[in-house]
């Protein structure tokens, strides 16, 4: 069983503090590129995206009906277990972290968060190529702003 913990902070400044800044971009995506695999359940549609370059797609998802947010890291090849981490918080500091880790052989999460009319900050990792977004879907489709470390 997949867990959440939250992280608050010192420990959600430190995770912050290893994106570095960049713009956005668009990647060529793989062959065979991750599709989103429903791991956070009925009701819930995929609202953005974003590739974890050569490893898999991070999927934020949402659910009207509950108001929550959801996040997947998904591996384009499952296979032998690896580093995966997903994670996922209202932007504007009203919010623990909410994030899942550990050696997984085809997705990391479901996280989830009440989030609605929030913008959120999202991402994960594969391996060592890690992907964060941060102020996005405040309420509508804002992209926010991609980093790629």
């Amino acid at each position: 069983m997949k867990r959440s913990r939250a992280i608050t902070g010192s420990a959600a400044l430190a995770v912050a503090g290893l994106a570095t800044m960049a713009t956005a971009t668009t990647a060529s995506a793989a062959p065979t590129a991750a599709a989103y695999n429903g791991a956070c359940g009925s009701g819930y549609s995929v609202v953005n995206s974003v590739p974890v370059t050569g490893k898999g797609t991070v999927y934020l998802t949402y659910s009207a009906r509950t108001g929550k947010n959801c996040v997947v890291t998904v591996r384009n090849s499952p296979g032998s277990p690896v580093y995966m981490y997903t994670y996922l918080t209202a932007t504007d500091g009203s919010s623990d972290w909410v994030y899942d880790s550990g050696n997984y052989t085809s997705y990391a999460g479901p996280v989830y968060l009440s989030a609605k009319g929030l913008c959120v900050d999202w991402g994960g990792t594969i391996e060592s190529v890690s992907v964060s977004v941060s102020g996005s879907n405040c309420g509508r489709m804002a992209a926010g702003v991609v980093t790629h470390h």
